[in-house]
């Protein structure tokens, strides 16, 4: 019996309309192709009013096949499978042509346009006759969840779950919770205590019933699938027997040995050997660092232990490993910042008094090691004038080509605290103001008022080489003023650079780990950048904050909530839909060769060393065809991308040329090569 075949023609306002004449497509379908019963074309398919045609026509001429010329189907394939179950028909006898995309966007002759649509709904046409009923398959999700992660974006996460009575596990490589918002002073525009807002949330993590605690740990092993993964967890030696230790502090207090922290203090403050990051840290137990610690060294000293009230120092602790089983994992694991020694021009690690912002922020920070005053190197001169240099690592295509976000308004925050604290002489230097959202162009207002200047250009250089009268002793700004087109030289006593916000260095690993990718740039790489962008392609993994990409407190407060919400909706529904477009191993044809194994990117072959040949765990396949391709015994297919329907698509896409020929296929012979 002959399929029924519908054929629906998008005009996507004038993103398709406007260079492909979707009138003459629609009526072409419906006149020249085999067993199309209806066709028709409408402003908008994936609103209600087409949505509904199509549902109507399903059921009142009795379709069993639907096509949609419109859009991508990675946007609106959902919304048109959705029209189809609601009408009765199976979802998956449904194709859609990407005709904005592939076509309209990407062809300037509306005649060539034109043709190129009917090639591909004549394709779509051809394949969905092939089409078969797929459903898809049910699994449980575990209510536990993974939080990697703990600063301020993974602590809203973990809170928001554990509020909602689900257990959470928070895992934090450094020995305190908190990230990069736990170093800074202020916060902009509010100029709010950066510690008086994270300091509550940290303290309610550390108490919180439902939330397990692994500080000073990482994730080792990430197997298993949406609802239900198995994680294994590497928890370092502390040194210290959490149990036992009350936090008292003594320990560091007796500890001989001081360091340079170049975590924590920037490389401008000190710590012990046995330290807290700060002493607001979450949770309160001090680590020992082995590769400064004297014991560790040369065997000798353990003041640590000798003077430990609770006898709680244990210097023979070996790394633990914990096994937990989730059924979402959330990854909020933040950002690094620019090495400025790659821009040598500007000074730093040169010139004594040029500073990067994070070592600015632990400058100026009241618990940082100046006690908040802001002073050049020799940590007694207080500045006279002040350089901000903005973009440093940023905007620029040789290192990246991303605006960092937040550079802008850190810089005006730093205006305020210099002008505030010491009534020095601050100049900033910028490539663009970018003050976007909610009361930002106020505090950039208000900066203006309190007599900040601004000049705006890129920096060409750094020098402590006096030219000039009055520039001894200085650091000299050298600069273009694009908006008045002249040179200038600015003599000031001290330099902030604002350098980039970058991805972590071992991001990629992270996302191997946990079998997502990353951007070019190494930013994990959301489903959707506007419509899912907490979600990955790897179902029942998040992420939020600035492992995403470079964002500001606020955004990255609200993205942490946004992949809480995501993952209580599947844990609320107790169960999840996997997609049935997966492929499948036929044993009998399988010789164990493993070539699938090593080529899939989801993880999602292993192999059956009882029977010898390979095996599909379903739940983890995303229907890629990679396997398909790659196996040289063909014991591999792919549901819903059979041969036949990829076949049948190409012999649609190619009907002009095979009518011409009589039905078949055109072979062009290649042309003689002269001896």
């Amino acid at each position: 019996m002959a399929e029924r075949v519908g054929v629906y023609i998008c005009h996507c306002g004038s993103n398709i309309a406007g260079k492909v004449d979707v009138e003459e497509v629609s009526r072409w379908a419906g006149e020249e192709l085999d067993n199309v019963v209806v066709s028709r074309d409408y402003k908008f398919m994936c609103s209600s009013l087409g949505q509904e045609l199509i549902e109507d026509d399903i059921k009142n001429e009795g379709l069993t096949r639907v096509v949609v010329g419109a859009c991508s189907p990675h946007l609106h394939e959902k919304t048109f499978r959705r029209a189809c179950s609601n009408a009765g028909l199976n979802p998956y006898l449904c194709q859609m042509a990407s005709l904005r995309e592939q076509v309209s966007w990407v062809t300037e002759d509306e005649a060539l346009a034109t043709a190129k649509s009917k090639a591909m709904i004549s394709g779509a046409v051809e394949r969905v006759q092939l089409h078969e009923e797929l459903e898809p398959t049910e699994v449980p999700v575990n209510p536990h969840s993974l939080v990697v992660g703990g600063g301020i974006a993974g602590i809203q996460t973990a809170l928001e779950l554990a509020n909602s009575g689900n257990p959470v596990f928070l895992v934090e490589r450094e020995p305190s919770i908190g990230g990069h918002m736990a170093q800074f002073d202020k916060t902009f525009p509010t100029l709010d205590c950066s510690a008086c807002i994270l300091a509550p949330n940290m303290s309610d993590v550390s108490n919180h019933p439902n939330i397990t605690l692994l500080s000073y740990s990482e994730v080792e092993e990430v197997t298993g699938f949406v609802g239900n993964f198995h994680v294994r967890i590497r928890k370092k030696a502390r040194y210290v027997i959490e149990e036992d230790c009350t936090g008292c502090g003594i320990c560091i207090e007796k500890c001989p040995k001081s360091v340079i922290d170049d975590v924590f203090e920037a490389g401008i403050g000190y710590r012990k050997a046995i330290y807290r990051p700060f002493p607001q840290a979450v949770p309160k137990y001090p680590v020992i660092d082995t590769e400064t610690c004297i014991y560790f060294e040369k065997g000798t000293c353990k003041a640590c232990e000798k003077f430990c009230p609770t006898n709680a120092i244990d210097f023979e602790q070996k790394d633990t490993f914990i096994d937990i089983d989730v059924g979402n994992i959330i990854l909020a694991t933040g950002y690094d910042t620019f090495d400025s020694r790659k821009i040598p021009q500007f000074g730093y690690g040169r010139l004594a008094n040029v500073f990067t912002s994070l070592e600015f922020e632990r400058l100026c920070n009241a618990a940082g090691p100046t006690d908040g005053k802001i002073v050049l190197r020799d940590g007694v001169t207080t500045p006279k004038s002040v350089a901000i240099i903005h973009c440093v690592g940023s905007r620029d295509t040789r290192f990246n080509a991303h605006c960092s976000a937040v550079c802008c308004m850190s810089a005006l925050k730093f205006g305020h605290l210099v002008i505030e604290k010491t009534g020095a002489e601050v100049h900033s230097f910028y490539t663009d103001m970018r003050a976007a959202f909610k009361d930002y162009e106020e505090f950039y207002t208000r900066l203006q008022e309190e007599g900040m200047h601004f000049t705006r250009g890129r920096v060409a250089e750094v020098t402590g080489a006096a030219l000039q009268p009055g520039e001894e002793g200085k650091l000299i700004i050298q600069v273009e003023d694009t908006l008045i087109g002249r040179q200038r030289r600015v003599p000031v006593d001290m330099v902030i650079l604002m350098t980039a916000l970058e991805p972590k260095p071992d991001a990629r690993e992270v996302g191997l780990t946990f079998g997502i990718s990353c951007s070019m740039a190494g930013w994990f790489t959301e489903r959707h950048p506007k419509l899912d962008p907490v979600a990955t392609m790897t179902d029942g993994i998040f992420i939020a904050g600035a492992c995403q990409g470079p964002k500001d407190i606020p955004a990255s407060v609200s993205q942490g909530a946004a992949a809480a919400a995501r993952v209580l909706g599947m844990i609320s529904k107790g169960a999840v839909e996997i997609e049935p477009i997966v492929a499948t191993i036929h044993e009998e044809r399988c010789s164990g060769c493993r070539i699938c194994n090593t080529l899939c990117p989801f993880n999602a072959i292993e192999y059956l060393e009882d029977k010898m040949v390979s095996y599909i765990n379903q739940a983890l396949c995303k229907g890629c065809g990679t396997c398909v391709a790659a196996c040289p015994a063909q014991a591999i297919s792919g549901a819903h991308y059979s041969n036949e329907q990829i076949f049948a698509e190409i012999e649609g896409l190619l009907f002009d040329v095979i009518q011409g020929n009589g039905g078949k296929p055109v072979v062009e012979e290649p042309e003689a090569v002269p001896a």
